[in-house]
């Protein structure tokens, strides 16, 4: 699945990255709105992790859609 059909269906999906990321808040899965590169920021952060682990858990959450 790509981040176009993604974004076009975030609220769908925003129950799976939360189910994935729990540490984020309502706030800021609004706030990703489906932007790929915006997840990867905040997991980052909220996860004190480097954005190439960031990118890879970002690339796992694309293969179980």
């Amino acid at each position: 699945m790509n981040w176009d059909q993604i974004k076009g269906n975030w609220k769908q999906f925003k129950g799976n990255a939360r189910t994935q990321w729990g540490k984020l808040t309502d706030d800021e899965l609004d706030q990703i709105d489906g932007h790929r590169e915006v997840l990867v920021g905040k997991i980052q952060e909220r996860y004190g992790i480097n954005k190439e682990e960031a990118d890879r858990q970002v690339k796992d959450f694309e293969g179980r859609l």
